[in-house]
C-alpha cells in the first residue's frame, strides 16, 4: 500500500472514530423523551404541591402553540410552565446560571422558589391548586 493510500486509510480511521465518539456521547446526554407533565412530575416528586402548581400556572405547558415561551396572557412578565416574573426573577436566575425560559431553567429556578419562600410566589393561583394539596404539607 502506498504512504498515501495508507494515510488516508488512517485519516478516515480516525474521522470515523471521532465521528462515533460523538455520536455516542450525544446518545448518552440526550434526555429520555417524556411530556413536560412527566418532567414536572418527576423532577418534583418529593414536592407534589409543585406539580399541582405547574398543572394551574401553566397547565404544563413551556411553550406556546407557535413554540415561544409561555408568557402570560395578562400583560406581566410571567413565563414558563411555573410562570415565573421574568421582571423580578431574571437576574437571580441568570447568577444561578438558569435560564427560566428553559423547562429544566424553569423548574430549577421554581424550586429555588419554593425552598426560599414555599408557595408564596404562586398565591395568586391558590384558589387552583389549594384544593388539589389541602391534604399535604405544604411549605
Amino acid at each position: 500500500m502506498s504512504l498515501t493510500a495508507s494515510l488516508s486509510v488512517a485519516a478516515l480511521a480516525i474521522i470515523n472514530s471521532a465521528t462515533l465518539s460523538q455520536a455516542s456521547v450525544k446518545a448518552d446526554v440526550m434526555p429520555q423523551a417524556q411530556t413536560v407533565k412527566e418532567y414536572v412530575e418527576e423532577y418534583f416528586a418529593d414536592e407534589p404541591v409543585m406539580v399541582s402548581i405547574a398543572e394551574c400556572e401553566s397547565h404544563f405547558k413551556q411553550f406556546d402553540k407557535d413554540g415561544n415561551v409561555l408568557k402570560n396572557s395578562k400583560g406581566s412578565s410571567a413565563v414558563g410552565m411555573f410562570q415565573i416574573m421574568s421582571s423580578v426573577h431574571d437576574d437571580t436566575a441568570d447568577k444561578l446560571g438558569l435560564d427560566i425560559n428553559s423547562i429544566q431553567g424553569n423548574a430549577a429556578y421554581a424550586r429555588y422558589l419554593y425552598e426560599k419562600h414555599g408557595t408564596t410566589p404562586w398565591k395568586a393561583s391558590k384558589a387552583c391548586w389549594g384544593k388539589k394539596t389541602e391534604h399535604l404539607a405544604v411549605k
